[in-house]
């Protein structure tokens, strides 16, 4: 089992979109470990985009990341980090396939509804960044054996 970072970006939670993009995580059978609602700061944005701090567009990417609070999950299941990728669709919401997060609700490459860590190694950071550690939580709900079949979780 892996779990991922996924945010809820500003667009998400000022479109009212919250329930619908958790529901379909849910539905696919991934399992919510942690979820909060926090306002970004500077500090953190400085470290979650320290790969784009120093680009031109930056001020304007946390200013649109600051508009209103997100909603951090801690997202677990099997390959957790690749399904919720997929589902969550290409950056550019113009250029996500319809049936994706971002195709169904985005037309944008910077309000594009979620965020989502992009390897195993990332996530581990970025949820150590968002989360303290008795704030994800490791359970079975009583679907599991309905989710996945024998022997495919490791």
């Amino acid at each position: 089992m892996e779990t991922t970072l996924v945010l809820l970006k500003p667009s998400c939670v000022q479109r009212q979109l919250i329930g619908e993009v958790i529901n379909r995580f849910e539905r696919r059978g991934l399992r919510i470990s942690g979820m909060k609602m926090m306002q970004l700061s500077d500090q953190i944005l400085r470290e979650h985009y320290a790969h784009l701090a120093d680009k031109p567009f930056f001020p304007s990417l946390a200013a649109s990341m600051q508009a209103s609070p997100v909603v951090a999950l801690a997202i677990s299941g099997v390959d957790a980090v690749r399904v919720v990728r997929v589902m969550a669709g290409v950056t550019n919401g113009r250029d996500a396939a319809p049936g994706t997060i971002r195709g169904d609700y985005s037309m944008s490459n910077q309000q594009n509804i979620v965020h989502a860590s992009d390897s195993v190694e990332n996530a581990a950071i970025e949820l150590r960044r968002f989360f303290k550690e008795d704030e994800v939580f490791d359970y079975q709900s009583g679907a599991f054996g309905f989710i996945y079949g024998d022997g495919e979780c490791k």
